[in-house]
């Protein structure tokens, strides 16, 4: 919620924009004495007056005649380039039923939010306590997405090629087509960001988030990132604290198992203990693993409950900015909008997107095959020269297959982005949940493919332990480079000059000086990054002990370094309001479901051996073990 220093910067950034410019509104509960400037329209500089007067009158006006019902600030005058945008009382409240927010009820409760008994809920008066400043900037951007024109229209100040509106054409996706908008961004709070800076990135804050605030200011999507990445730090201090002992405490480095001379086989030391430490760890990291999931769903809902966006449901859901079709009227929603019939877009999901998907995991496999060959070569060197220059050789396969996995890595993306904007989504969660799997896909099979080879297949795992310990320390050594690295260079060199020159001009405008910020590039690679983590330690780090304890010095200074970047490096982002991590959820759960049988297979051989002889087979330790886990 807004404190009262939030007000109080609330008040001197609209110093900046004359009270008297905002539109005024007729509703009686709406008038208010300040209007809080919360989204920024940039429009191109060459926008004619009378295109600037155009959209603004259409901002304002009542949604019944087509508007969008919000309030606009020309900026400093008609003729520039910025629009300013809020929202009245009455705007809000009917969003806020609309996206189906939970909000406190007088009884205290936490109920969906209805606008006909809005008068007992609780700060009902108040949009600054009521609502986060995520959602009303939210709220915002939502409202100018839904703008549509009634009819065919032309853009007074633009050519008539490009300024055309066809009836229900959406109008803001028309205008950044027609090169009248260049970008809308929400509008960051200074004052309030640097308290919520002083205690989420400092110094002295090393261990524990300020959620509440996070989900505040950044919206719950940001904030189910960071409780994510703040829990899964804290998971990895028990398996880092095992992989420390079983390295350095135990005999032989807790690896109980040697190379066979001239093979890539392994065996037991039956010199070793009964119970190994490659024993201890596969069985820790299939519970570890299974109880680490189980206790963050219980954290997520715990977490949705309480910024109450427990109840969401996708009725609310309208067309997806990108959506476009032939007009007609939805059976489902009785409202006049673009029809796209869904056997289309199977069609071209089955006979296009399916197909590419398999050429770029067929170029993994390529690739894994030229790492095979490459890894023979400089092995049969190595045994031939037996220098240390041949030594060093033996991980160029790796770290040239790395490069190539991250390369074709950047090129899928692009065109899983593509696919899944030609496969035409009505619903922003459907396409994000399709370009999500599609990425899921080829990460999981891209990264992991030749760890699975090796393991299951050759079963070689010295080769294994190597190829890991490679991806892990070369992933760390780049993750640290961007998170570390680069944020201090650009704060310290790039950033140092222009706070400078803020400091000096007392009179800079602050809205305008946000606009030279780059957008923020969202949550994905990030995501990613965890997936392949969590990945690496449930699945393999039976083999390498020290994954967690890598992990867990990547990820104390992640934190720190994920939050600097979001609020001093990049544009405040929109943020949706969302109940979990949606199907980034599904795919930690589906990796520790797999992590489950990866470990059992992984088992030492004396026990595989013992259970055979006790008439088990390996396929009944896997079943028996997947039972375990889901009760």
């Amino acid at each position: 919620m807004t404190s009262m220093g939030d007000k109080g910067s609330v008040q001197t950034q609209t110093k900046v924009l004359s009270q008297d410019s905002w539109t005024q509104v007729s509703c009686p509960c709406c008038v208010s004495k300040q209007v809080e400037p919360l989204v920024l329209i940039q429009l191109s500089d060459n926008v004619q007056p009378v295109t600037k007067r155009w959209l603004i009158s259409l901002i304002e006006t009542s949604k019944r005649h087509g508007g969008a019902a919000l309030l606009a600030h020309p900026g400093e005058d008609e003729c520039g380039d910025v629009v300013v945008v809020s929202a009245p009382r009455c705007t809000f409240l009917k969003a806020t039923e609309d996206l189906g927010l939970c909000k406190k009820y007088h009884n205290e409760d936490m109920v969906a939010f209805s606008y006909h008994d809005r008068d007992n809920f609780s700060n009902v008066d108040d949009m600054q306590e009521f609502l986060t400043l995520a959602e009303r900037q939210y709220i915002v951007k939502n409202e100018l997405d839904s703008l549509q024109a009634q009819k065919k229209q032309r853009i007074p100040g633009v050519p008539e090629a490009p300024g055309v509106l066809e009836a229900w054409e959406n109008i803001c996706q028309k205008l950044v087509r027609a090169g009248v908008i260049k970008d809308i961004f929400p509008l960051h709070d200074q004052q309030r960001l640097n308290d919520l800076g002083r205690r989420w990135y400092s110094k002295k804050q090393i261990w524990g988030q300020p959620l509440d605030a996070i989900q505040s200011y950044f919206g719950s999507t940001v904030a189910f990132y960071f409780s994510f990445l703040d829990f899964y730090t804290w998971a990895l201090i028990p398996p880092a604290f095992l992989g420390l002992v079983l390295t350095f405490l135990l005999p032989g480095g807790g690896g109980v198992v040697k190379e066979q001379a001239g093979e890539g086989v392994m065996e037991e030391d039956d010199d070793g203990p009964s119970v190994s430490g490659h024993m201890v760890q596969a069985v820790f990291s299939m519970l570890w693993s299974t109880l680490f999931i189980e206790l963050w769903k219980r954290r997520s809902s715990s977490l949705s409950h309480r910024w109450g966006t427990l109840n969401l449901a996708e009725r609310f859901a309208g067309p997806r900015p990108g959506f476009h079709g032939t007009l007609g009227l939805n059976p489902e929603t009785g409202r006049l909008e673009p029809l796209f019939p869904e056997w289309q877009r199977q069609l071209r999901v089955g006979l296009v997107s399916l197909p590419l998907v398999g050429l770029f995991l067929g170029l993994v496999v390529l690739g894994m095959t030229c790492f095979y060959h490459g890894e023979a070569l400089v092995q049969g060197f190595h045994q031939d020269s037996g220098s240390l220059f041949s030594g060093v050789l033996l991980y160029m396969p790796s770290i040239a297959h790395i490069v190539y996995t991250n390369m074709l890595g950047n090129v899928y993306h692009a065109v899983a982005m593509q696919l899944t904007e030609w496969e035409n989504h009505r619903e922003e969660s459907s396409f994000q949940n399709h370009h999500t799997t599609k990425v899921l896909l080829f990460t999981f099979f891209n990264n992991f493919a030749v760890l699975f080879h090796i393991a299951f297949y050759k079963q070689d795992l010295p080769l294994l332990r190597k190829r890991l310990a490679s991806m892990l320390i070369g992933n760390q050594l780049v993750n640290q480079c961007t998170e570390v690295v680069v944020p201090f260079i650009v704060d310290r060199f790039l950033s140092a000059p222009h706070k400078k020159e803020q400091e000096d001009d007392l009179e800079m405008d602050k809205l305008r000086a946000q606009r030279s910020l780059p957008p923020y590039p969202g949550l994905f690679a990030e995501y990613i990054e965890l997936l392949l983590q969590f990945g690496y330690l449930s699945l393999f780090s039976c083999v390498y002990p020290l994954t967690a304890v890598l992990l867990l010095l990547n990820n104390i200074t992640e934190i720190r370094g994920d939050a600097y970047k979001i609020c001093k490096l990049f544009r405040k982002p929109f943020s949706a309001p969302v109940s979990n991590m949606g199907v980034w959820q599904t795919a930690f759960e589906v990796l520790g479901f797999v992590s489950v049988m990866s470990n059992c297979w992984l088992l030492p051989p004396r026990v595989r051996q013992f259970c055979l002889e006790g008439g088990i087979s390996g396929k009944n330790i896997i079943l028996f073990t997947i039972l375990v886990e889901k009760l």
